[in-house]
């Protein structure tokens, strides 16, 4: 009996501390702790979940989202909440939460893997690894009876033979780039140009806006490269490409026309039916595109969007310390899809006048039956000229209930919740910093100024230490690891700041941050993602490509060139050189992917810059 006695004890006291439970309850980041009270046992990145991986021989899962993102919610809701989907994850998984936002080079490292064994990509990401650290398998979003299926299968599969798994996940290859002769190509590029030109313009639609024929993104990378081109060589298919595309994207679906900003995209090539987060990054790069189409096109309209993107970044956007947080989730308050920005007619006939209601709807598309279960976006059906001619008013009239009618839609909108990713993300507020900057030196305004010189203040004073940039800080300790593409935006803003500004301390500092991102990103001929390795396969990488954000290598190419034709050590210029006389052939394979690098090189080979 001693010894029965004995044994049970054992158990009391082992079996918990063997058993996972949700670390996720009072994390810091505002997505991870969402999944605070999820059943499922999820625990935060680290080596420690390898260690006990390899202890049990079991697969490692990575669920990769983000605070914003809809079908993470759609998945937590269906699966991670379901008592039973929770057991077999905590029983034959070690089960992992990432933010995507505080690990982007692990989020990028996964994203290759879904992209090159499934063909796309998305939120949430969804990766099994082996307990060596290698992607096996991954799904994006799975209603709960695939994803349980997925699991029950994979679980078998690993038991039956781990071995055979394993070998299979281990990568094959090298990490070695060949030397470049540092001596970048006119006639190279001359000729990607020209083929970056012809591929978007036949990619583009100029009927609805955008490339391609399915979900719409603002691609800003591209948009800004055709401007380079239009305005060193004016093309009239070029600028109906960017007439069509900037048109479409600020005037329908994709931009919210109550409080001002842009939602991340639309999942209809009409741009009429958005995903509703908001994201500083998103905002930030738009706002600029708009203020230098705006200049570039002479289109007055454009500078206003420009201008109204940053007024709302400073409204819904701006913490008191003075930088941006990172963004505004598409799921209000209660839980619902686009809520916080859709109109019932009910609410619409009982928060206005009937003149005001009657202009609002012979502006904005409303009639017919709601295309969300919310209710009405206001999407452009007529401009004002035409809505005053069609109701037989004067166009100030039209004006003044129009205007009227958004105010107390905005009032309406104060009364409900929209939840907010509090982070302060480096990269992020640089691209912000820039597109302030910008619209300081064209309109000479004290509020984007100053807004200009707080986010700065936040970046040198708080997130640049030492000489290394923090991807985040809360309670004044790292969060998240630090990526390239921080160093490359930040030292890229910090450099439009000091022509701004005319202080050389600024001019210095940009200088400083580019010298540390090549320091601790460039590895012999190939770049890290991160300082460290993400994975245990993830290792350099001779070019990135454009996606939502612009290429980091390209940027930071291009900033160095540009700081050191201004005075700062000529090093930063035979580092760029280097870098960018590499990979024709992967830009000539997919021109369009790669426009910021395209950028660089026609800096290279010019002589202003």
């Amino acid at each position: 009996m001693r010894t029965l006695g004995a044994l049970c004890l054992w158990l009391a006291l082992v079996s918990p501390a063997q058993a996972l439970t949700n670390q996720l309850g009072s994390h810091p980041s505002p997505y991870l702790a969402l999944h605070g009270d999820d059943p499922v046992a999820w625990q935060v990145w680290s080596e420690s979940v390898f260690e006990k991986a390899r202890q049990e021989n079991k697969l490692v899962y990575v669920s990769v989202g983000y605070f914003s993102c809809h079908w993470c919610h759609v998945m937590q809701r269906e699966s991670y909440r379901n008592p039973q989907i929770a057991q077999m994850l905590n029983r034959d998984f070690v089960p992992v939460k990432v933010d995507r936002e505080l690990q982007p080079a692990l989020d990028e490292t996964l994203m290759d893997f879904v992209q090159k064994t499934q063909g796309r990509g998305g939120w949430p990401l969804n990766v099994f690894l082996t307990p060596e650290g290698y992607p096996l398998y991954a799904v994006l979003y799975l209603p709960p009876d695939s994803f349980a299926k997925v699991i029950r299968q994979l679980d078998a599969i690993w038991r039956e033979d781990s071995e055979h798994l394993t070998a299979m996940a281990r990568p094959v290859g090298t990490d070695n780039f060949p030397d470049s002769a540092g001596q970048v190509d006119p006639a190279q590029v001359a000729s990607l140009g020209k083929s970056f030109e012809k591929v978007a313009l036949a990619f583009a639609d100029t009927f609805e806006g955008g490339f391609g024929d399915q979900s719409r993104f603002p691609h800003v990378p591209q948009l800004e490269y055709l401007l380079d081109r239009y305005q060193h060589r004016a093309s009239a298919p070029v600028r109906e490409v960017l007439k069509s595309s900037l048109d479409a994207m600020a005037w329908r679906g994709l931009r919210d026309h109550v409080d001002g900003g842009f939602f991340r995209y639309t999942v209809d090539p009409g741009w009429s039916q958005p995903h509703f987060e908001k994201m500083l990054y998103d905002n930030a790069q738009l706002a600029s595109l708009y203020l230098r189409a705006g200049q570039v096109l002479q289109r007055e309209d454009y500078i206003e969007v420009g201008l109204s993107t940053l007024d709302f970044m400073a409204d819904h956007m701006l913490s008191d310390d003075g930088a941006m947080v990172a963004s505004l989730s598409a799921i209000d308050a209660q839980g619902r899809e686009g809520a916080y920005y859709l109109f019932d007619l009910e609410t619409l006939q009982r928060t206005l006048h009937k003149d005001e209601l009657e202009v609002l709807r012979a502006t904005w598309s409303l009639d017919g039956s709601a295309p969300f279960e919310e209710g009405h976006l206001l999407v452009s059906q007529l401009p004002l000229n035409e809505v005053a001619n069609t109701l037989g008013q004067p166009l100030a009239d039209v004006h003044t209930l129009l205007a009227s009618a958004m105010a107390k839609l905005r009032t309406l909108r104060r009364t409900r919740g929209l939840p907010v990713d509090d982070k302060q993300l480096a990269g992020w507020n640089a691209l912000a910093l820039r597109a302030f900057v910008a619209a300081s030196v064209q309109t000479g305004a004290a509020r984007y100024a100053n807004i200009a010189r707080g986010i700065k203040a936040y970046l040198e004073q708080t997130l640049w230490r030492d000489g290394t940039l923090c991807r985040a800080i809360v309670n004044d300790e790292p969060l998240g690891v630090v990526a390239l593409a921080d160093y490359a935006y930040l030292a890229r803003a910090l450099l439009d700041f000091a022509r701004w500004s005319g202080d050389s301390a600024d001019f210095r500092l940009a200088a400083e941050v580019a010298k540390a991102g090549w320091r601790d990103f460039r590895v012999a001929n190939g770049w890290r993602r991160e300082p460290g390795r993400a994975l245990a396969e993830s290792g350099l990488h001779e070019i990135f490509s454009d996606d939502s954000l612009p290429a980091p290598d390209a940027v930071l190419a291009k900033v160095s060139l540009q700081l050191a034709r201004a005075g700062a050590d000529p090093s930063l210029s035979r580092w760029a050189r280097a870098m960018l006389d590499r990979a024709y052939d992967t830009v000539a394979q997919n021109p369009f992917s790669h426009a910021s690098r395209l950028a660089a090189l026609a800096l290279a080979v010019s002589d202003g810059g």
